[in-house]
């Protein structure tokens, strides 16, 4: 669906050009959430004015159902952004303007009639849940009911790709969980590509299939989300999973070397149906050991749950090690051996 190949965006300045974005190469499929995420500066925002040449391309192309973005004129541009719809952080709505004027914006410009506006209007406020607020105008709303017409006059044109941009940022967490239940259920409903740029990793977890680690206006690692929050390899990527599901710094405070003189403690990873199994039951029914429950922390993601589980196995070496064999080669539960009592 999305190719973009060799994208580089580059700043002129008196001194020293400033490179927002280097060399990024992504695919992206049709129909799937994928997110983007960095810190500050790591140049998310620009690769997503790039996307529908808000920002012109130094280097690179940018392939979009087939056609090249990148190498359009003004004319054939504008045709094509009718077919990516944008949703921002601040909801850039017209104050003036009511709900429904709102959404019919984008409508006017690309010369609907108006018959033909008002009946996708009044789809579009039925899909994003704003029956009865039509005629309010934009001071009159919360700032949820704000992004909600926010993206509904993105869907305007029947867009085939939805650019995100910090779309919850500027919104209360209960609010950012029902705006991003709105964006998979459009996505199931429509198909429809969204491309959603955040510096939260929890907005990742929740919704994306796939996600690109930026930094330095590269990509430092992308893939699964399941799999990045299982084996996040660059320090950046390992700093927004820590986010979610807590950092080593936590696990330390437990002091679990200091307070367990025999046995071992271990680290359990489980995924997906794992989760659900009566894991430790099932080994301490089985094995000579004693097992203690320290920490552990679930989590959902769009492939699957994701699990961290820290025990105390105490026992003889032999059967804590017997106990260890047995989950790494009958279930797929990871373990790590996270302190050696001596």
């Amino acid at each position: 669906m999305i190719s973009i190949k060799g994208l580089k965006k580059v700043y002129p300045a008196k001194h020293q050009d400033v490179v927002a974005v280097d060399d990024l190469n992504l695919e992206i499929s049709k129909g799937e959430i994928f997110g983007v995420i960095g810190y500050s500066g790591a140049g998310k925002s620009t690769f997503i004015r790039l996307l529908n040449r808000l920002e012109d391309p130094t280097e690179g192309q940018i392939y979009i159902d087939g056609k090249d973005i990148s190498a359009m004129g003004k004319k054939q541009l504008r045709k094509s952004r009718q077919e990516i719809g944008m949703i921002f952080q601040h909801f850039n709505l017209l104050w003036s303007r009511t709900v429904r004027e709102n959404i019919a914006f984008p409508l006017e410009i690309a010369g609907v009639p108006k018959q033909q506006r008002k009946e996708r209007v009044d789809e579009l406020i039925e899909l994003v849940g704003l029956k009865g607020r039509e005629d309010a105008y934009p001071s009159q709303l919360s700032g949820g009911q704000k992004q909600r017409v926010g993206i509904a006059r993105a869907l305007a044109n029947n867009p085939k790709v939805l650019l995100c941009d910090e779309a919850t940022s500027a919104l209360d967490p209960d609010t950012t969980d029902s705006i991003l239940r709105l964006l998979v259920d459009i996505n199931e409903k429509l198909g429809l590509t969204i491309i959603l740029i955040t510096h939260e990793m929890h907005v990742i977890r929740k919704i994306c299939h796939r996600v690109a680690v930026m930094e330095s206006g590269r990509v430092a690692e992308q893939g699964d989300v399941l799999d990045v929050f299982l084996h996040p390899r660059e320090p950046v990527t390992k700093r927004f999973v820590e986010q979610v599901m807590g950092d080593r710094e936590q696990e330390e405070s437990l002091h679990l070397l200091e307070n367990y003189q025999t046995g071992k403690v271990i680290r359990l990873h489980f995924v997906g149906e794992t989760t659900n199994q009566a894991l430790i039951s099932q080994v301490s029914k089985q094995f000579d050991i004693a097992i203690n429950i320290l920490q552990g922390k679930i989590t959902q993601t769009q492939k699957g749950a994701y699990g961290t589980l820290f025990v105390h196995m105490d026992g003889s070496d032999e059967e804590i090690n017997r106990a260890i064999t047995f989950i790494e080669t009958s279930t797929t539960v990871e373990v790590e051996v996270y302190s050696d009592a001596e």
